[in-house]
């Protein structure tokens, strides 16, 4: 029991609305910056229609065309990861680690359930892993005092919410 009254004071201050809150802000920022390149595009792309002035112009369309379809493609995913979050169960606490569990192993903290860069909260270091990852489906199911191997590396589950 000691040792779990020794993690509690790390933990306490770690909590999974604010982690949830700082992944859809970054979501929203990328969806932000990826609509103002596509609006950009467009723009670029109707000046370019504007001219009549032969390959030149044609290949700048292209080209223009080109990244235009990439941006998009950037946007969708991010609008699905962003789907993906928002259908996790925020409040969801339970014995076992689910989709939308935050939990603390010997190794870290991480938020199963969506891939996203990490996030810093009290000091500590928070990564958003898939829960189709490796890491991710050796979690799922598993309880406080549970261990996974992953890729060489033991975790020993300490804590969900």
């Amino acid at each position: 029991m000691g040792h779990a009254v020794e993690h509690s004071q790390s933990y306490k201050m770690i909590h999974k609305k604010e982690v949830y809150s700082l992944f859809l802000q970054q979501l929203d920022e990328k969806i932000h910056i990826f609509q103002s390149n596509m609006d950009d595009l467009s723009h670029s792309i109707m000046n370019e229609t504007k001219s009549t002035a032969g390959d030149k112009h044609e290949t700048a369309l292209a080209m223009l065309q080109r990244e235009q379809s990439h941006v998009s493609k950037q946007l969708q995913l991010v609008i699905a990861q962003k789907k993906v979050l928002t259908q996790l169960a925020l409040y969801q606490q339970g014995e076992w680690i689910t989709r939308g569990s935050l939990v603390k192993t010997s190794m870290g903290y991480f938020y199963v359930g969506v891939a996203m860069p990490k996030v810093t909260i009290e000091r500590a270091t928070v990564i958003g892993i898939s829960s189709e990852s490796p890491l991710g489906m050796a979690l799922l199911g598993k309880k406080i005092g549970e261990h996974i191997m992953v890729n060489g590396q033991k975790h020993a589950i300490e804590t969900i919410w």
